[in-house]
């Protein structure tokens, strides 16, 4: 009998057909990977003994999250007090938090205000006061994912080789392009650049062991290679900034999508969104008219953080942006869509996973692909930790 070959329809069909090891893990390795995580999430939560802490939380927080980290309070001498909002989306802290707050010399917080609230930023730079933001742990369970095993100090050098890049003694323009024709300008001054830097995550500081830091945990989110620190925040201050961004996907929308749609931004205000579809209409009546400014532009550091996910803000994988709004309208699209959102209906994330990005002359996004996962310095330590190859630039899809 002549043998015949299986077809390509033949193997497609077939469901034993593979090229790649089984996705099983076994319970040995699930254990190591497990502990690995706990370990780093014991690091990021440096609670000293004797201090006072305090938890800011909301109703949907995992309970699991409050009780692993007050377990590692409670073996250090350290019994946490709880304020809990009725909401993540809070803009300010409220009046009858305030003592609370003030007395406190660790908070670990689910609140969007945490970043500026003007008590807060008082507070970490006067008091020295420690925080942590757990909008990327609001469930025990993510603990088993390879975000939160991969090494917190592999984050801070990939941090630090990103910061390494931006030119610190004279003005230039970063630039983003795309396949779908972004064409973005943000002019950048020396003082920009340092003022953006200033905050212990841009030193790649992502331990909350530092007097007045600001952390996120799970290690992902930022720092942002724009925001309004550029100019310390300052009412009205903001960047020569001008053209127009096609995202791929928004926070809120289902799929990502399908039209080619743009968003024009002059200085930090989106002016114009270019498109004809539904979703184009339904950002149009989110960001134009209403003071719609970009309030800040993130990138993740993060290698193993999902490249495709894109809530609740991000994706916050390597090299992967987000172009976050801040608006006067509260959107009801977004009301309707993700009434439970960690962030306020006022705010948008456009998301973009194939972008170049320049700085004058020097590449810091090649279509997606953040060029600080190949500086020798990320490299050798990531090979303190296991094969530099598979830690930076196995993403995880």
């Amino acid at each position: 009998m002549t043998f015949v070959p299986p077809s390509y329809e033949d193997i497609v069909a077939s469901p034993y057909a593979t090229a790649l090891p089984s996705p099983w893990v076994s319970p040995s390795t699930e254990t190591r990977n497990y502990f690995q995580a706990i370990e780093n999430m014991i690091k990021v939560f440096a609670v000293k003994p004797g201090e006072e802490m305090l938890f800011l939380t909301d109703p949907l927080l995992d309970r699991r999250v409050v009780d692993a980290i007050t377990g590692v309070a409670n073996a250090r001498g350290v019994f946490p007090r709880e304020y809990m909002a009725h909401t993540t989306q809070i803009m300010d802290c409220p009046d009858e938090c305030r003592a609370m707050v003030e007395k406190a010399d660790f908070v670990v917080s689910s609140w969007f205000c945490s970043v500026n609230a003007p008590l807060f930023n008082k507070l970490r730079k006067e008091k020295g006061q420690r925080w942590v933001k757990i909008t990327y742990f609001r469930n025990l369970d993510l603990l088993h994912t390879p975000q939160a095993r991969f090494p917190v100090e592999l984050v801070g050098e990939i941090i630090r080789a990103t910061a390494r890049m931006y030119p610190k003694t004279e003005n230039f323009t970063m630039s983003f392009s795309d396949p779908r024709g972004t064409d973005l300008q943000i002019k950048f001054t020396p003082d920009m650049v340092k003022n953006l830097h200033q905050g212990n995550r841009w030193r790649g500081k992502d331990i909350a062991d530092e007097a007045g830091c600001y952390v996120h945990y799970l290690p992902t989110h930022g720092p942002n290679i724009y925001d309004r620190t550029c100019f310390k925040r300052e009412p009205g201050a903001h960047a020569d900034m001008q053209g127009v961004v096609f995202p791929q996907w928004a926070v809120g929308f289902k799929k990502p999508f399908t039209e080619k749609i743009g968003i024009e931004y002059k200085d930090d205000l989106v002016v114009k969104v270019h498109g004809k579809s539904m979703e184009a209409e339904i950002l149009r009546d989110m960001l134009v008219g209403v003071n719609a400014h970009l309030h800040e532009l993130g990138c993740g550091f993060n290698p193993k953080y999902p490249r495709f996910k894109a809530y609740p803000a991000g994706s916050n994988a390597p090299g992967c942006l987000h172009f976050g709004t801040d608006s006067d309208k509260r959107s009801d699209f977004m009301n309707r869509m993700v009434p439970r959102w960690e962030e306020p209906h006022t705010h948008q994330d456009c998301v973009a996973f194939d972008m170049t990005v320049k700085l004058g002359k020097t590449t810091l996004i090649d279509n997606g692909f953040l060029m600080a996962l190949r500086d020798p310095q990320v490299i050798a330590e990531a090979s303190k930790h296991g094969d530099p190859v598979e830690l930076l630039e196995a993403f995880v899809e």
